[in-house]
Parts: C-alpha cells; structure tokens; sequence
C-alpha cells in the first residue's frame, strides 16, 4: 500500500508523498522561492484519484485554479514575477505581503510608464498569490483600493484614456479580404478572418476552433466551443456560422483552407512554416509546411494586424477583438434587435454588449432628432 492510499478501515493514511503534489506555500521565503511556487502552484496537475481525502483536496484546489482563462493566468505570472522581483530588489517580504509595500510597488509600477489596466492586474496577480497561498489578502485594503483609484482618475487627467482596437466591420473586412492572396497562408487567413466575423469570436475561440467542433447543417456550420469566456459555468456553447452569398462566405472559405492544407481532424487554423534548405541544389522556392499544432492565440491578432496593414490600416489600429466587435457592430448598423446581437456575442448583459460596439455618428440617429 502506497502511503497516498486509504487504510482497510477507512481512515486516510499518513502521506509524506503529497507535498511533492502540491508544497506548502513558502511563507516567508525568499522572492525567487515564492515565485517559482507560484509558478508551479498556479499549473499544478490534477491528481489521479485514489480515493483519500488529501488528494480530493488536492484536486480541489486544482480544479479551482482551472477557474481562471490561461490569459489571465499568464498575466498573473507575469504579475507575480514582477512583483516578486521588486520586492527582491529593496528586501521586502513577498509573502505574506504588507499593503504599504503593495501600493509603493504599484506606484512604481505606474511610473515606469506600465498602462492603468497593467497596474490593475499586477493588482490582481498579487491578490491572486495570497488567494492560493491561503493567506490575508492585503491588495483588499482601503488604502489600495484608494491608490488604484488615484492611479486611475490621474491618468484620465493626463488623457489617458483605454484605446479599443477599431472594429473590423463588413466594408473594412471586405476591403482586407479583396487584397488576400490565394496562396496557403492566405487560405487559411481568409478562412480565419471571415469564421471570425461571421461568429463574433474572440482570438483563443478562433485558435482553439478543431475539426470535430464543427457540424455541417443545411444552412452552414454549426460551431461548439468547449469553452468561452462568457460562459461562466464552463458549458460548451454553440455558434453558427452561416452560409454567405458573396466573396465573404466563411463556410467556403474554411472549406477551400481545409482542403488545400489537408486538415481532416485535429487543430483548424494551423502553423505554417518554410523549412530549411538542406543543400544548395534545392529549389530555391519555398515550399510551405503546415502543422500539426493549433496556432495560439496571440498569433491570430498577429495575422489580423498584419492582413489589416496590407489593406491601408495602421498595424496597431486592429486586433484580436476587431472581429468581435466588427460583427456586432455590422450588426447594430443594419438594425439587428439589441437580444439578436447579446446573443451573437455571447454575452450575459447588454452592458458588457456595449463595450464591444463601436457607434458610429452620434447626431445621425440622436432620440430629439426633429423635436428641439
């Protein structure tokens, strides 16, 4: 009997094995040693099951953990590495932390010229550290919370205020696509760009899209997401995407990308790479290479950006979220019901609807209009 499993009368064994699962947080030690159990604590693996009491809790807190979206759990590691560097540098405790040390870190945080948002997170990330570490969570306390606010209405005296990536509407996406080649980087863009639209996705939706999400219907494809960030209990959710009459179908776009790359399972939206010359005597034209392996999703804002910039557009001025918003914004100008588009975006209320539309002339369609 291995000392992870439970004895003949019920009683859970001693288990020296399970620190080596998950270890104890390192109250009190030194940064790098805080940091790098954060690291390993934020990722842990799920453990098999074995019927003990320490493992479930072990699992626990695991399946907790997986509560967060992997970009927020990338952000909070990088959060936390900053934080644990700073508090290296003028040898401050990391953990357990003293919210005097926590705002100082995030004023300087702000001074270094990081973002409002950015400042926000490193927040967040070190709430987050003692949240898993089971300690007094100091980013609570009045005086960070006023810090954060001060940090806040400073930046908007400035001018400083969040910039939204412009929304790839259907006459700005129309314009990108007529300037795609037909070549295999191209397919696959097309594809990308226009089932992006057509289901209001955001970028990790699209990068995560696989062969077996995808159901063909009489009137296009019906696409499941395991996963969406709007979907909060975890329950997949379905998306159409619907059969188009004009160069923008995205049903045929994918299925010219499909066929040309060969993908019949596994990942959609694919690496495309040019391998190396092995000698001199071979052909001196690239023959592209597609993978096996999903493109993540920091490079679907990558190919946005770049197809955006072939058409005209400022690099920086589209992203990852320019789809989403573009779709939901075609929508809104051809009058779609306001439920119509909640549902499109997936979104729970019509407040978070509206961060993702972009109004257009706010004296066209003003309600006094005629009346003053």
């Amino acid at each position: 009997m291995t000392s992870t499993d439970a004895t003949a009368d019920g009683a859970e064994a001693a288990s020296p094995a399970l620190p080596a699962l998950v270890a104890a947080a390192p109250l009190g030690q030194p940064p790098v040693i805080v940091r790098i159990w954060f690291d390993e604590a934020a990722e842990a693996a799920i453990p098999d099951y074995d019927g003990s009491l320490g493992t479930a809790r072990i699992a626990a807190d695991a399946f907790a953990r997986r509560a967060k979206a992997d970009n927020t759990r990338r952000a909070y590691r990088a959060g936390v590495r900053a934080w644990c560097a700073w508090c290296d540098q003028h040898a401050l405790p990391c953990l357990p932390a003293q919210a005097a040390d926590v705002v100082a870190f995030l004023a300087t945080e702000r001074g270094r010229g990081l973002s409002v948002t950015t400042v926000e997170l490193r927040r967040a990330a070190i709430r987050y550290l003692h949240f898993i570490a089971g300690c007094p969570v100091p980013t609570a306390e009045a005086r960070v919370s006023e810090t954060v606010a001060g940090i806040r209405r400073h930046a908007a005296d400035q001018g400083e205020t969040p910039k939204k990536k412009l929304a790839a509407t259907v006459e700005l996406l129309r314009d990108i696509i007529a300037l795609i080649p037909d070549d295999l980087r191209g397919l696959r863009d097309r594809a990308l760009l226009l089932v992006g639209f057509a289901g209001a996705l955001r970028r990790s939706e699209l990068a995560a899209i696989r062969v077996e999400h995808l159901e063909a219907r009489d009137r296009g494809l019906q696409l499941t997401l395991p996963r969406s960030k709007g979907e909060r209990d975890g329950k997949a959710v379905t998306v159409a995407i619907p059969f188009g009459s004009t160069a923008l179908c995205p049903v045929r776009a994918l299925r010219r990308w499909q066929e040309a790359a060969g993908i019949t399972e596994g990942a959609v939206f694919r690496r495309i790479w040019v391998p190396p010359r092995r000698n001199a005597e071979e052909s001196p034209l690239p023959t592209l290479v597609v993978g096996t392996q999903a493109i993540d999703s920091g490079t679907v804002a990558r190919i946005i950006q770049a197809r955006a910039a072939a058409a005209g557009f400022e690099r920086d001025a589209m992203g990852g979220h320019s789809l989403k918003r573009g779709a939901l914004t075609t929508g809104m100008d051809h009058g779609v019901h306001p439920t119509h588009l909640k549902r499109l975006g997936r979104h729970r209320t019509y407040a978070v609807l509206d961060e993702y539309l972009q109004v257009g002339d706010p004296f066209e369609a003003h309600p006094l209009n005629g009346v003053l």
